[in-house]
């Protein structure tokens, strides 16, 4: 049987997505190995779920550390004590520094509500609604010191209404990263998404003759 790659999921809430690749990696052909749920927030509903289903969970409490330093270096513990290789952030609502982000670089993965580089940040829907925009989506991306920023691995779109509210077209989104996140893992922990440099070279490309629309009949 192939190696799985050992994988850690930071959380600061609930975990939707957190839930999302757990879920994927109980499958047998899945490339990735969950071997711990990490949250900065000791009360994020995401511990119990994972703790529940029998997964290694540990909180590390950011305001319990003197510096942000401080704090990655019991993050580092954390997952050097798991062996982990690749980390997924789902919801982790941290700025980690740039020597942390290097020490991880091409190891560490994210997940964006929007279709980078568009609408980096917070408030991403409402970015979305107020450009007016007709298609909005999520980005998976290789983490870079800069935020919001690094090697997109792959994006999913979806359309915007025109009776949209931040509310609706972000539970559109969350939909869809639910699907993209597990896909997006696969490639990286298979290796059929590799990344050289800055530039994100994929096994085999997907969908790339057919144009997305947002338009109707």
């Amino acid at each position: 049987m192939t190696k799985k790659i050992r994988t850690a999921i930071l959380i600061s809430s609930r975990g939707s997505n957190m839930q999302a690749l757990v879920e994927a990696a109980q499958a047998a052909d899945y490339p990735a190995e969950i071997v711990l749920v990490g949250s900065n927030r000791p009360d994020a509903e995401g511990l119990a779920w994972a703790d529940a289903r029998g997964l290694r969970t540990l909180a590390i409490d950011h305001t319990r550390h003197a510096s942000r330093e401080a704090f990655e270096t019991s993050l580092q513990e954390a997952l050097e004590a798991v062996d982990a290789e690749l980390v997924a952030l789902a919801g982790f609502m941290r700025i980690l520094t740039a020597p942390f982000v290097e020490k991880w670089r091409n190891r560490m993965i994210n997940i964006h509500p929007s279709l980078l580089p568009s609408f980096r940040g917070l408030h991403t829907h409402e970015q979305a609604l107020a450009a007016g925009v007709r298609i909005a989506g999520c980005t998976v991306h290789f983490v870079r010191p800069d935020m919001d920023t690094g090697p997109i691995i792959a994006q999913a779109a979806v359309p915007v209404d025109s009776c949209d509210t931040p509310a609706t077209l972000g539970a559109r989104v969350l939909g869809a990263e639910h699907v993209l996140y597990p896909a997006a893992l696969r490639l990286v922990a298979s290796g059929d998404a590799r990344c050289e440099g800055d530039k994100i070279f994929m096994k085999q490309n997907v969908n790339s003759s057919l144009p997305l629309y947002s338009v109707t009949d």
